[in-house]
């Protein structure tokens, strides 16, 4: 298993070209919100966050002058109302803000809001962040290519996201012996189809704690989603394996389970499955990928060294010298996409030509 230490620590920002702010504001990602991040940071006070056992979570919850409060407290739920209900600020005098917490810990230096329906104690969170291309790149792919849907909003600097609900995949993996009702079977092929998805879209450093397990009743079973949380790495990493969570230690329980249950038959079928799906997702919404790809190929998300690390690996993997060819990390995606996704794509297209007739 590979070590974590071979990670990037610390990622470098990238800010958002005007080419990829023009693409925010047409496809109805960039608006005028209330808050900024910079907003947020002025807090007066702090106290660790802990867990249900008393460990420290690395979040702190963070308080402002009173002074101050209320209008930022003000301006976080007409956030909210446009992130959730479309700008509608007439039903949020039932909202209140009930803490805002904020997290050292990662590159994006997140705060945490919990908002609570004050009429029947209900709550949500959202995340407001330094918005960084990367991220925004890879909420995009993830949006078209994935079976998740995102819903985030920018505003210059600022990065606004909803939560996505899950158990987090360490917590998940630590207490999966206790959990008698899970079908290990379906979660095994699960992860083997989210490490699909991640290789073809080039989502690095999904590490246990990067992704959550979402657990949804069905009328017989169970059905389990693995959702990436954390996309800071998408298309930054050198190193080919830094994009197959398989290879990540800490996500060792959940490659043991498919090599007990799953043959390396039914893997291969799993893994063709999902690229099928993704064929798919990129042939309904072409236009609105070509437009991401086409200004991701302008811009330049990582290091001249990673870059040529990884097109010389992807090239060795494939057998394909035209990986050789890529300028920066967004033709390596673009190449990457067509390599993975091209058979599938065609088998969609004959089936389409045969409706014809």
């Amino acid at each position: 298993m590979k070590d974590i230490n071979e990670i990037s620590r610390k990622k470098n920002h990238y800010q958002i070209i005007k080419e990829l702010r023009k693409y925010l504001l047409v496809y109805s990602r960039e608006m005028d919100v209330p808050v900024s991040y910079s907003d947020l940071t002025h807090f007066r006070y702090a106290s660790s966050v802990l867990d249900k056992d008393g460990n420290d979570t690395l979040w702190l919850n963070v308080m402002y002058d009173q002074s101050d409060m209320k209008e930022v407290y003000g301006a976080l739920k007409k956030t909210y109302a446009m992130l959730n209900l479309d700008g509608d600020f007439s039903i949020i005098d039932h909202l209140e803000i009930d803490r805002v917490d904020y997290c050292t810990f990662g590159n994006s230096k997140p705060f945490r809001i919990r908002i609570v329906n004050t009429m029947n104690d209900n709550f949500a969170y959202f995340y407001i962040k330094q918005a960084d291309a990367s991220r925004v790149y890879g909420l995009e792919l993830e949006h078209i290519l994935s079976p998740n849907k995102i819903n985030f909003i920018t505003d210059d600097n600022t990065l606004i996201e909803e939560h996505i609900a899950g158990i987090p995949g360490d917590v998940f993996m630590e207490n999966l012996k206790d959990m008698s009702d899970i079908n290990i079977t379906r979660i095994a092929k699960e992860f083997i189809k989210f490490n699909e998805r991640c290789f073809v879209r080039l989502l690095g450093d999904m590490r246990s704690y990067n992704y959550v397990v979402d657990i949804t009743p069905d009328f017989e079973e169970v059905q389990y989603r693995i959702r990436a949380i954390d996309f800071d790495q998408q298309s930054f990493e050198g190193k080919k394996t830094m994009y197959l969570p398989q290879f990540f230690k800490e996500n060792y329980p959940m490659v043991k389970l498919g090599i007990d249950l799953i043959t390396p038959e039914t893997a291969f079928q799993y893994q063709k499955e999902e690229r099928v799906l993704i064929a798919k997702r990129l042939r309904s919404m072409r236009y609105r990928l070509k437009d991401l790809l086409d200004i991701m190929c302008k811009d330049q998300i990582s290091t001249f060294d990673k870059m040529e690390q990884l097109k010389k690996e992807l090239a060795e993997h494939f057998q394909d010298d035209k990986f050789l060819k890529c300028k920066n990390m967004g033709e390596i995606v673009k190449k990457n996409l067509k390599v993975t996704l091209l058979k599938p794509m065609r088998q969609i297209s004959k089936k389409d030509q045969m409706k014809k007739y």
